[in-house]
């Protein structure tokens, strides 16, 4: 029953969950399905290790919660009231502070003084556009800050060096300063797309001293890969945006890398040898792009299983466009590989095109339909 309340009152999060892949067909949940409970620790949303299980502690504070919210144990749900400010009288014993859905337009230096244990703190869908440079200083423990769909021209100074999630999208976000992340030494996860980010926006060291897992920027003004991202990261989204290329130096920076995602641009050239820079790439979005061609070094990709390429204008495929040549050389098989919506004729691609891919059921070719 308490972890049934719980959920509830992280509900309206689910639509923020990066997008995660659990069947190769699920190109229509790039937008980010709601995870099962076996997977809800990567995405970040529910700890299951490190921190106290919210039914065993027991709280210090019963009778203190805002009027016209639902408080339980260390939850403190205040969405959806037209709330104009922070409330007062939150029990400073709170994990996590729901106030999404309401009218709240600025946060002030002493809006959460004395939540030192929060580790949560949802404020999506509101009307913020300022934030106090110590609004954040007393959030000792916080890792996770929903701070998305508001009216923030910038990303909050000051954030407490203990934040793991940062999730600020569809906000009017445009430049990433030097010095913004200044403290933070390790995140799993960055969203900021929805904003009107253009390349010139990121300063440069903007990421300096950060290890970062999972970066989203989509749906902005990017005509490029920005060149100054943490070379740490694991994950890097940059779909629906106005990318044209892929340079040689574009990628070199993040060689750790194990899916990138690139759907929904304009990029017609891959140039040769730019995805030798990602050894331990797994998984590659290029669809709906203007590519004329399948980008050449796949098969040099040995760790790379899936690949998206529909909804481009590909012609042709070459019997070694996605499988090295020769016998003996060692490489993970395809397990899913889509080439539907390009004017390809596929009765004349050669059967030993898809010989490393494991099986049929992996590979969606398809007629081509204007």
């Amino acid at each position: 029953m308490l972890r049934l309340l719980l959920g509830l009152a992280l509900l309206g999060l689910a639509e923020a969950l990066p997008f995660e892949q659990r069947a190769f067909w699920d190109f229509s949940l790039d937008d980010g399905p709601a995870l099962p409970a076996d997977q809800e620790e990567a995405s970040g949303i529910f700890p299951t290790s490190g921190v106290p299980d919210f039914e065993d502690v027991v709280p210090t504070y019963r009778g203190l919660c805002p009027f016209g919210c639902h408080c339980h144990l260390h939850v403190v749900q205040c969405s959806d009231l037209g709330l104009s400010m922070v409330p007062k009288q939150i029990a400073p014993d709170t994990k996590l502070l729901d106030l999404q859905n309401n009218q709240i337009r600025e946060l002030h230096q002493d809006d959460f003084k004395g939540l030192h244990h929060l580790y949560a703190l949802v404020l999506v869908n509101n009307r913020i556009s300022q934030v106090h440079p110590k609004a954040f200083s007393p959030l000792h423990h916080l890792q996770k800050l929903y701070i998305s769909r508001n009216l923030l021209s910038e990303i909050p100074p000051a954030l407490p060096p203990t934040l793991q999630e940062l999730r600020i999208h569809d906000n009017r976000i445009r430049k990433v300063p030097r010095g913004i992340f200044r403290g933070l030494t390790s995140m799993n996860c960055i969203e900021m797309g929805g904003n009107p980010l253009q390349n010139s926006g990121f300063e440069p060291g903007a990421f300096d001293g950060l290890k970062l897992n999972y970066l989203r920027i989509s749906e902005a003004k990017l005509t490029g890969i920005p060149k100054d991202l943490p070379a740490t990261l694991n994950e890097l989204h940059l779909d629906h945006n106005q990318i044209q290329a892929i340079e040689l130096e574009d990628l070199i920076r993040y060689g750790k890398l194990a899916r990138l995602g690139l759907g929904h641009n304009a990029i017609r050239m891959i140039e040769n040898g730019s995805l030798a820079s990602l050894p331990l790439l797994r998984e590659l979005h290029l669809d709906h792009n203007r590519l004329s061609h399948v980008p050449p070094g796949l098969p040099g990709l040995r760790l790379l299983q899936v690949v998206y390429l529909h909804a481009n204008n590909i012609t042709q495929v070459g019997v070694n466009d996605f499988c090295p040549m020769g016998f003996g050389v060692k490489r993970a098989y395809y397990n899913g590989i889509s080439l539907f919506g390009n004017p390809v004729p596929y009765w004349e691609v050669q059967p030993a095109t898809f010989r490393c891919v494991t099986d049929r059921l992996a590979l969606q070719f398809g007629n081509y339909k204007k």
